[in-house]
């Protein structure tokens, strides 16, 4: 068969969002819905109109920003959705039990896609196509190509305002079966500015960073206070699963210059990206910035090439033993496992490579500590004691690896909020982690 010119290709599929809903999506379908700022809201709106007239459709779905009118009780019997990754819009569906909540580590996500859970039709934003037909997934790569490339049938939204990314993050417009085209302004996402505490634990693990390092900055005021730190560093490198507008300043300032990386030298390597129009300014046709699909940048032997990989993410509490809670509040299933495990392993498994846990000592205004003797019942371990290595709080930096319990339970009291590290003691004590009589751990309280 010989294909016709993608013009024309493009041409005949164009239709409005509402056709391509309703010739594209049936009951009893699974939909993958792209995510992050990328989620398409001309489709997802026309979905929502025609919910009505279809049952049992299931959207799996990884992070996703914006509007949720798709997960309202309304739904229940016609859309439903299953998440790997509890953002804020489904958290209540989450725990009112009408959308679903599936763990797993990032990296493997799109390997479901190829096996348990086989896409039907996949809901994609894209940019418009250049001379040779390819259009670009933009700001969100890492779970949408592979979603795409298995799916039956892939309906698009086309944006003119969608950065045009490089690396592996193309589909061509033969792929595409239904084309709807749509020109809105991207989604921002402006990072909180760090509060006096995560500006204090953000400068303790700047100090863990040297030169010539290759980063992972996760989700949250912390790893992007970081960034602010770094200025007097020298060729640093960015291989992470997402970054956002911090690293800009670095790259004009010559401290990311990614010369010293051995995995992709020269390059910024990441699935997706969250931030505001400057960013996406600053990734639209960059040759230094490069996005893949999830399952290649999240793999922890890939990361483990880039030497002194640092990895930076956060946590709920952390127990004396070193498990750290990162996606749930007791029974409450809050996040998910995200990239976490996939960088602590890589970065555990580079040469040089610093895998760290970075959290506040405690929660709801001083009121609850954050390094428990116990972790809260029904807590999900994301990174277990086993793979554990620095935990960072506002009061200092605590090295786990290849420590006792005993070693640990000191080293973890002497980052622990004082206002509880008498508590603490005493209840290592009474679990005879640590002796009656010991020292090197300073029990004063706060003032």
């Amino acid at each position: 068969m010989v294909l016709q010119p993608w013009p024309k290709i493009y041409q005949q599929r164009r239709c409005t969002a509402e056709e391509a809903i309703q010739r594209g999506v049936q009951s009893g379908q699974r939909l993958f819905l792209t995510g992050n700022c990328s989620v398409p809201h001309l489709l997802m709106d026309a979905l929502v109109q025609h919910a009505k007239n279809l049952h049992d459709v299931e959207i799996v779905q990884v992070l996703t920003i914006g509007d949720s009118r798709y997960v309202e009780p309304d739904m229940e019997g016609h859309i439903r959705v299953n998440t790997m990754f509890i953002s804020n819009n489904v958290r209540e569906a989450v725990a009112a039990g009408r959308a679903d909540f599936t763990p797993v580590f990032l990296h493997e996500i799109p390997l479901l896609y190829r096996s348990e859970l086989p896409i039907d039709v996949a809901l994609i934003h894209v940019s418009p196509p250049d001379e040779h037909g390819y259009c670009s997934y933009g700001i969100e790569v890492g779970v949408t190509k592979t979603a795409a490339e298995v799916a039956k049938t892939v309906i698009a939204q086309v944006n003119p305002k969608m950065p045009r990314t490089l690396g592996d993050s193309f589909i061509h417009v033969s792929k595409i079966d239904y084309i709807v085209e749509v020109d809105y302004p991207i989604p921002e996402i402006r990072m909180a500015d760090p509060s006096p505490v995560q500006h204090v634990i953000a400068e303790h693990v700047a100090s863990l960073i040297e030169d010539g390092a290759t980063l992972q900055t996760g989700i949250g005021g912390i790893p992007d206070a970081v960034l602010s730190f770094l200025g007097d560093r020298r060729n640093l490198g960015i291989h992470t699963e997402l970054f956002s507008d911090g690293v800009i300043e670095l790259v004009e300032q010559g401290v990311i210059t990614n010369e010293a990386k051995t995995l992709h030298p020269g390059k910024m390597v990441a699935g997706f990206v969250l931030g505001t129009q400057r960013l996406y300014d600053f990734i639209h046709d960059n040759p230094i910035v490069e996005l893949h699909p999830t399952e290649y940048v999240n793999d922890p032997f890939r990361i483990a090439q880039n030497e002194r990989m640092v990895s930076i993410n956060s946590a709920l509490e952390v127990d004396f033993t070193g498990q750290v809670c990162a996606d749930s509040i007791g029974h409450r299933l809050y996040s998910g496992v995200g990239g976490q495990v996939d960088f602590i392993r890589g970065a555990a498994h580079s040469k040089g490579g610093k895998p760290i846990i970075a959290l506040p000592s405690t929660a709801k205004d001083g009121k609850l500590s954050r390094i428990v003797w116990e972790l809260q019942p029904g807590a999900g371990v994301v990174t277990s004691r086993n793979d554990v290595h620095y935990v960072v709080t506002e009061f200092g930096i605590a090295y786990l690896h290849g420590k006792s319990i005993r070693q640990r339970v000191l080293a973890l009291l002497n980052i622990a909020h004082p206002d509880f590290r008498e508590f603490l003691a005493a209840k290592a004590r009474e679990l005879n982690y640590i002796s009656a009589v010991y020292t090197g751990v300073n029990l004063s309280p706060a003032h």
